[in-house]
């Protein structure tokens, strides 16, 4: 097993970080995503618009029913992003189609209005259910029965392996191209991991277990095209 910068050697790019609220999944974007994050950006889902604050230098829109959006809009009653084909550079959407009845087809909005990079984050929800089912007791955040209607609540249950063949097998359909992932997993000691990796060598595996959240970023283009804007540094 190799580790290099706090990275977990899996086959591709895990990051040993947690996050405790939404503005960490928007700095973590720009740490590892920033090259593809430029120029007029739209943010879906933005919540507190963390990331107009984080990059100022961004054409940055932000859309959500609640928080400081520009464009207050609910997503699970449209079918429709209020915006024209290619409208913006990247189209940033994290930890927000879990939450929607129509996700499916807010996704292909975020190609449709995308003129070359779309980042999603999907959370793993196997990581937060397997302990409570196995021991019998507890909960889970965003599911189980509350006495009180919640105003929050997932509509989708998946893990890792299905939330990353959603993306490829749409990327295929689409034309688009899958040109940077990479997975988090919260931080713990060394010898854990080892033990794990020891245990679950199969990377599905492990990765439907262990890894919170998966990343990726779709070029719309395909892999390039005349009708496209030249690339940035797409190293993540």
């Amino acid at each position: 097993m190799g580790m290099s910068s706090g990275i977990v050697d899996l086959g591709m790019n895990v990051d040993l970080r947690s996050f405790r609220c939404r503005a960490d999944r928007t700095q973590y974007a720009l740490e590892h995503f920033g090259a593809y994050i430029k120029g007029r950006v739209l943010d879906v889902g933005c919540d507190e618009a963390v990331l107009r604050k984080l990059a100022p230098e961004l054409d940055y829109t932000g859309v959500d029913i609640g928080g400081a959006p520009d464009v207050k809009l609910d997503l699970e009653k449209t079918s429709h992003l209020p915006f024209a084909d290619k409208s913006f550079d990247c189209v940033l959407c994290a930890d927000v189609l879990e939450h929607l009845d129509n996700l499916h087809t807010i996704f292909e909005e975020l190609i449709r209005v995308s003129r070359r990079w779309v980042i999603i984050s999907w959370p793993n929800n196997w990581v937060v259910a397997r302990v409570p089912i196995k021991r019998g007791r507890g909960s889970f955040k965003f599911y189980g029965l509350p006495p009180d209607r919640p105003a929050d609540r997932h509509k989708w249950f998946f893990c890792y392996t299905e939330a990353r063949e959603f993306v490829w097998e749409h990327a295929k359909r689409k034309g688009v191209t899958v040109v940077a992932e990479r997975s988090t997993q919260k931080p713990k000691f060394f010898l854990i991991r080892w033990l794990r990796q020891l245990r679950y060598p199969a990377q599905d595996r492990y990765l439907n277990r262990y890894c919170h959240t998966y990343w990726s970023v779709l070029d719309v283009c395909g892999g390039g095209s005349a009708n496209c804007p030249a690339p940035v540094d797409s190293r993540p």
